[in-house]
């Protein structure tokens, strides 16, 4: 097989590679984009099975004010669903709260336990913006409680929910993350999901576009005058490299660099890392929770794994509960069959539904083993600085770079950052352009 020559290559056919070959494509440059698996997409996948759809990765717009990546979803005409929990909120959308004696909480004990949650809120905000990098989250976050005259049991209760909304918004223990990890919390507008399959947005944003599946990088030789991106039995050449792997892929050297990826980005790269966060789909023949609620929240020992279910009912008329194995949950059952995890999932369901039956099916994804992800999204270590995010996404000699969701400041961590950081590679490299042009 002979080598090929293009103006330029694009490593990696997520949402941020697939957003960069098309801009790029629209401005007549000649772009290839190189996919180790054997599907686009990246960790946007839709599981296909059964005449179920099953989003396995990324699966919500975290809210759709003044929001391009909801923009691009309407205008490759995407139908969506309100589903406005998905961000960790304790006072969005409907929740039953369960305390740690199984019994569900009134409507005026929920309101008072989101009333603290607003007060240490706060003080968490204004603590944060006085303490450097370094930091842990876990440290402000004992600070603030520390502080605050409240009897044991209620300090618990903040307290377990500041831990479990650290690991299910960043997949990792409140005292692996920097204390500036959370800074990007906000949700403007109602959240959505997609009844009928997240890929169809790479379905939309990979036409026409040249892209190689089954082509695995091993390294790319880049100086002033270009690069060479290598397979293992073949090369590629351009002027211009992006490169959209995800900090695992990067971090791990399956990718060589050559020269090494140099200060300030390897520096910042250093300071981020993947983190331990699956998905769980269980399939019910029937509902035996509550109708009128998003969620199940489960306070106490009992939800210290599995403390959030997603009703997932009303996508597709099928009783279904989403929750997540995140940090340390997910480190501890890597490697368990599916039949372990249904069993300790229905263990903590059974402490407050004694009538909860069998699942039907039970889903869940593998992406700390997926070997072209190495978990599901990165985030900030202890010493890292929001700004890394945009350091990494530095252009290298005006031939190589970074993007994907891990190199967006604002918003890092979703497919919105994926989205804006391929934008800003083609920009970097073609000049400035219309976002809109993706789907106009």
């Amino acid at each position: 097989m002979g080598d090929e020559e293009f103006d330029v290559v694009v490593v990696g056919a997520g949402v941020a590679g697939l957003a960069a070959a098309r801009l790029l494509q629209i401005q007549g440059r000649r772009v290839v984009v190189l996919e180790a698996r054997d599907r686009i997409g990246g960790r946007v996948v839709t599981e296909r099975s059964g005449g179920r759809i099953t989003d396995l990765g990324a699966s919500w717009i975290h809210g759709i004010d003044d929001a391009p990546l909801y923009d691009a979803v309407c205008g490759f005409g995407m139908r969506t669903a309100e589903f406005s929990v998905g961000s960790f909120q304790p006072y969005s959308r409907p929740t039953a709260y369960y305390g740690p004696d199984g019994r569900r909480l009134s409507d005026d004990e929920v309101a008072a336990f989101v009333d603290d949650l607003r007060v240490v809120d706060e003080m968490i905000t204004d603590t944060i913006a006085s303490v450097a990098s370094g930091t842990t989250y876990g440290q402000v976050v004992e600070a603030v409680l520390a502080a605050i005259d409240w009897e044991s049991r209620r300090v618990e209760r903040v307290r377990e929910f500041l831990r479990h909304r650290t690991e299910e918004q960043y997949g990792v223990w409140i005292d692996d993350l920097d204390a500036h990890g959370l800074d990007d919390d906000e949700t403007v507008g109602d959240e959505v999901v997609f009844p009928d399959g997240y890929d169809q947005l790479v379905t939309h944003l990979a036409d026409g576009t040249d892209i190689r599946l089954g082509h695995v990088v091993t390294g790319v030789d880049w100086d002033p005058s270009g690069a060479t991106v290598s397979l293992a039995d073949k090369e590629f050449h351009a002027p211009t490299v992006v490169v959209t792997v995800p900090v695992g892929v990067l971090r791990s050297g399956s990718i060589s660099f050559t020269p090494a990826l140099p200060e300030p980005v390897s520096c910042a790269l250093n300071r981020l890392t993947m983190n331990n966060f699956e998905k769980i789909f269980l399939r019910f023949p029937r509902k035996f929770w509550a109708d009128d609620v998003y969620a199940v929240r489960r306070q106490g020992p009992a939800g210290v794994w599995w403390h959030s279910f997603y009703d997932l009912t009303r996508l597709h008329g099928e009783p279904t509960l989403l929750t997540f194995a995140a940090g340390p949950c997910a480190q501890a059952i890597r490697g368990w069959s599916d039949a372990d995890v249904s069993a300790s999932v229905m263990s903590s369901l059974r402490e407050i539904y004694g009538d909860a039956v069998d699942p039907e099916s039970i889903v869940v994804t593998h992406w700390r083993d997926d070997p072209f992800a190495r978990g599901s999204y990165a985030y900030m270590m202890p010493g890292s600085t929001t700004a890394d995010h945009d350091v990494l996404a530095t252009p290298i000699g005006g031939v190589l770079h970074l993007a994907g969701e891990a190199t967006w400041t604002d918003d890092p961590a979703t497919v919105t950052a994926a989205l804006l950081s391929g934008h800003r590679a083609a920009q970097n490299i073609a000049g400035d352009m219309d976002i809109a042009a993706l789907w106009s």
